[in-house]
């Protein structure tokens, strides 16, 4: 596999050219992420909410370099999209976020990856403020430690096994979402993946940033890929309460 990162010469500016898999990072015209321009956005009254049926699962938090975040061991459980099903395979952080609302970067960013058997992707994107602890991240306190003390060179994947996940903090009810159809955010930029930026935004703190960050090395502690053009994509809102 070919080793990207977030600065120098294998940032973000230079996916596209460290591999020929990777060309759609430069070349594709619906990359992530996106700026959010709330008053831009067009309310789509089709648009049906999602649907997200996850339990419990087992788990394994890992460190590959360039992110932190949880695989799951098999399926715990599927997001419908209008109609269509897509199976929770991983989420992971980003810090800062790369999805920006009105212009304004958030302190962290949760992806939930989900995939399709026809190999399509939809991902639950929830932006982080900075305020009271989010208790998901508290439920991976122990790990994360554990992850830093364990620091991986960056050509390996360093895991702690979790054991069974309580997914409730991640199966709340949305009210409002953004929706636009982009890529993958990091290599190889895949522009398959139906995007759902969560509405609300919720709380952490700066502690549990850094414990995010912790196990990183300096370079990719900020792993936020850099918004990218819209060209002419549309980004839709569901409001459940609507005007």
């Amino acid at each position: 596999s070919v080793a990207y990162g977030y600065t120098g010469a294998t940032g973000p500016d230079h996916w596209g050219s460290l591999s020929p898999r990777f060309s759609a990072c430069s070349s594709g015209k619906n990359q992530s992420p996106v700026n959010i321009n709330k008053n831009e956005t067009v309310t789509n009254k089709n648009l049906k909410a999602l649907v997200r049926d996850y339990k419990n699962g087992n788990a394994t938090l890992y460190n590959n370099g360039n992110d932190i975040g949880i695989n799951y061991d098999s399926s715990v459980g599927v997001l419908l999209v209008d109609g269509k099903n897509f199976s929770l395979k991983n989420m992971h952080f980003h810090i800062p976020s790369e999805h920006r609302i009105d212009g304004v970067q958030f302190p962290a960013e949760l992806h939930l990856f989900h995939t399709a058997p026809d190999g399509s992707a939809a991902v639950v994107a929830i932006l982080y403020e900075l305020g009271d602890a989010d208790p998901l991240i508290d439920k991976l306190k122990d790990p994360l430690d554990q992850l830093a003390k364990d620091k991986c060179a960056s050509d390996e994947v360093s895991q702690v096994l979790i054991g069974t996940f309580d997914t409730k903090a991640i199966r709340r009810k949305t009210r409002k979402f953004f929706r636009y159809k982009g890529s993958l955010t990091t290599p190889p930029c895949t522009e398959n993946v139906t995007w759902n930026v969560l509405g609300k935004v919720r709380t952490i703190t700066k502690e549990q940033v850094e414990a995010l960050t912790g196990p990183l090395d300096a370079a990719n502690k900020k792993n936020a890929r850099p918004v990218q053009a819209l060209n002419g994509r549309k980004i839709e809102l569901y409001d459940e309460l609507g005007d």
